[in-house]
């Protein structure tokens, strides 16, 4: 954890490497949101928000009456996520510096979770996506956008430069499979789009349960 936190903490500061990932990704990321078919007033959960790339994404899809709270472990990267807040005056977004692998936060809380690019950087996956099991309502769910090794063809003889860069970049956990992690936890996953040769995907986890909304 630490580990993950010094580098995230130094890569927060980067603010043209920020900028690049949310123009390159923002489809993709719209994409994700939509997935979890979020109505006004719905409270959502953004699991390693970062600086709060997707925060418009979601205030949008929950409305001013909604919530958003973001929770990351890099006090730099809050910082930068309570900068975007202040200069946009969102009173419904809201921060918390934890570990996803122990939300502070009362169960079945949650109308929707959202993960980009980042529970695959988590030191435990597993207990990562329970917790986000656990945090949501019945019926809702749990949007991943993530990163892993090419799964087929000519393009897993790149898979060690492709390893070795993401753990550079991001403390990447090659030990566990998030698909495998949201498969063991959720009643239903679907692996909603793929692209950049596999390595990028969109998933969708839906808890057990009948929607309360």
């Amino acid at each position: 954890m630490e580990r993950s936190r010094r580098k995230w903490d130094f890569w927060s500061s980067r603010e043209r490497l920020w900028s690049f990932y949310e123009q390159d990704t923002v489809e993709v990321r719209r994409d994700a949101v939509a997935q979890l078919d979020l109505e006004p007033g719905d409270a959502v959960i953004d699991i390693g928000c970062g600086r709060g790339a997707n925060f418009a994404l979601l205030r949008e899809a929950v409305g001013p009456e909604g919530s958003v709270l973001g929770v990351d472990y890099s006090p730099g990267m809050l910082d930068g996520a309570r900068d975007r807040i202040a200069e946009h005056g969102w009173e419904n977004v809201e921060t918390l510096r934890a570990d996803a692998t122990a939300l502070p936060v009362a169960a079945e809380r949650f109308d929707g979770a959202l993960a980009t690019t980042a529970v695959s950087t988590m030191p435990d996956v597993r207990a990562a996506v329970e917790g986000v099991h656990d945090a949501l309502v019945p019926g809702a769910s749990f949007a991943v956008y993530d990163i892993r090794l090419a799964p087929s063809g000519p393009a897993r003889l790149l898979n060690p430069l492709v390893y070795a860069g993401y753990r550079v970049i991001g403390n990447w956990n090659r030990e566990e499979d998030v698909l495998a992690e949201l498969e063991r936890a959720f009643a239903d996953v679907q692996l909603v789009e793929t692209f950049a040769l596999g390595t990028n995907y969109v998933a969708v986890a839906t808890k057990v349960g009948a929607a309360t909304q």
